[in-house]
């Protein structure tokens, strides 16, 4: 057997004062999927960056296969063939799945004797349970077929433990099913064991033989999958102090309800120059007040473009926008005005200055407005403050800093900010959000994240709000959504009542294929 068995006993971690991970121990068996469970700052990512030497532990023993070994840079878990498969694909998308491959042994003669090189590649690509052109330009490849060269990569180096983080974040249902079915046929196989990060419980219960649950840098919990289920491992990961989400009461769209956002043929171009909304006839999408309506899609078939667009961030080439049947050109005054509201994807790039504070994040909404603006251009920093504090009362900010620089913050509470900025005043009813276009709001955040977020989304669709969901997580979409729209290659080709949705069939629309089997069929 190749697979590598990993012991952790007592790994700890230190940052100044604060305690990261606490006396962790846990067995990684070899030859099974170890799935590790945990909110932000559980301290996952510091024990597996440990483990991978970019990081060392502090304190603790690590065991390969019952050898003692310590870990103080990546030279020694190569050695040992542990490896690791991250979230963000770590590709050159102008070259060949060949070059990317050769690429990965980090060092190469002057000189590449590529037919002995194709041969053994050729070779080694026979022996997979999956395969890939190894003539395919990166760019060209899909994002499934992406996350498989990501662990072609690792099996090409040889590693016999491979570390996995989200590693179905960017893929179609049917996508991740076949990537965790690869994952379980190589380790029951006995030629890899895998230490899985994951958010998807679904995921444990359907692929993983043992899972570990973290939380505030200790271990709470530790279990065979077939003990143990998921009302077990959420208790384990949030506790029983963590305050329940009140759920918000969701009626019925009455019928006839007037449409809070509606595009009409709207085409919109990419960075490139290319169509990337639209194509020839253009795109066509109504969301009515008080609906959710999820926008499904595997990212780069338009989506991006079209949020940017709806946010006045990227010029329409045709077609028009409106907002409560009035013309709308997303400026800034018009935003205002209308009450639309934004989450943006990747918050920190997208919706903040990370070098500012979240105090001055959360007034950049209303820095030009009475009660933050004086005297017609002061800007009153005591009120801008006390706005903050609220804010970040209101929305569990945490650590509850103003004058903290927001970039230092973890991705879960950069986007709570960001939400309190956006729908701190708005989920009120005399002040309610007329239209709310959130694009991957839980993107990567914990569990305790995600359920504040998906609870302020429900509340803006019960003060009526038009809510445009874009998001790459069908669970999410399934779960909030009155109708989901499937966008391909930037047209809607697929719409449906989300309460009768069928998984698979989503997933094939999503992927394409559907669209491609139906222009096959003889007319």
């Amino acid at each position: 057997m190749q697979a590598l068995e990993l012991k952790i006993i007592g790994a700890g971690k230190s940052f100044g004062d604060f305690r990261a991970l606490d006396q962790v121990s846990m067995t990684v068996k070899a030859g099974t999927i170890h799935a590790l469970l945990g909110e932000n700052g559980a301290g996952k990512s510091t024990l597996v960056k440990g483990l991978v030497g970019y990081s060392p532990l502090d304190q603790g023993t690590l065991l390969a296969d019952d050898r003692e070994v310590e870990i103080r840079n990546p030279k020694l878990p190569n050695a040992l063939g542990i490896g690791m498969v991250y979230q963000h694909f770590t590709l050159a998308p102008s070259l060949t799945v060949a070059e990317n491959l050769l690429l990965a042994r980090g060092s190469m003669p002057w000189r590449i004797r590529w037919r002995l090189e194709r041969e053994v590649l050729g070779e080694f690509m026979r022996a997979m349970p999956f395969r890939l052109d190894l003539d395919r330009v990166i760019s060209s490849l899909s994002a499934g077929e992406k996350q498989k060269l990501e662990i072609l990569k690792q099996l090409y180096l040889r590693r016999r433990l491979l570390i996995l983080d989200e590693p179905t974040s960017v893929l179609t249902p049917q996508e991740a099913d076949e990537v965790l079915e690869l994952m379980r046929t190589l380790t029951r196989r006995g030629d890899l064991t895998v230490l899985m990060i994951t958010h998807k419980f679904r995921e444990v219960m359907a692929y993983a033989d043992d899972v570990t649950v973290l939380r505030k840098g200790k271990l709470i919990g530790s279990s065979a999958v077939a003990a143990t289920d998921q009302a077990q491992m959420a208790h384990w990961m949030m506790g029983q102090a963590r305050e329940e989400q009140q759920a918000v009461p969701r009626a019925p769209v009455p019928a006839g309800v007037e449409a809070g956002l509606a595009v009409a043929s709207l085409r919109v171009r990419n960075d490139r120059g290319v169509d990337a909304v639209g194509g020839d006839a253009g795109l066509s999408l109504s969301v009515r007040r008080g609906e959710i309506v999820g926008l499904a899609g595997i990212s780069g078939n338009g989506q991006k473009e079209l949020a940017e667009a709806l946010l006045g961030q990227r010029r329409i080439v045709a077609g028009g926008m409106a907002v409560d049947g009035a013309p709308y050109h997303a400026t800034r005054a018009e935003m205002h005005g209308r009450k639309v509201f934004a989450l943006p994807e990747e918050p920190l790039r997208n919706g903040s200055v990370a070098g500012m504070s979240v105090a001055e994040n959360m007034a950049l909404r209303n820095f030009d407005r009475a009660p933050l603006q004086r005297q017609g251009w002061r800007l009153d920093r005591r009120q801008m403050r006390k706005q903050a504090a609220a804010l970040i009362d209101s929305f569990n900010v945490r650590p509850p800093l103003p004058e903290r620089p927001i970039g230092t913050l973890s991705g879960g509470n950069v986007q709570r900010a960001i939400l309190a900025r956006e729908l701190g005043d708005a989920l009120r009813p005399e002040d309610a959000v007329h239209v709310l276009i959130a694009a991957n709001p839980v993107f990567g955040l914990d569990f305790a994240s995600v359920a504040a977020i998906h609870a302020r989304l429900l509340q803006a669709r019960a003060l009526g709000a038009a809510v445009l969901l874009i998001s790459e997580d069908l669970d999410e979409l399934l779960e909030l959504s009155d109708r989901i729209v499937v966008m391909t290659d930037g047209m809607i080709v697929h719409e449906t009542a989300a309460a009768s949705a069928d998984r698979t069939q989503l997933g094939r629309w999503m992927a394409g294929h559907q669209a491609h089997e139906l222009a096959m069929e003889p007319a």
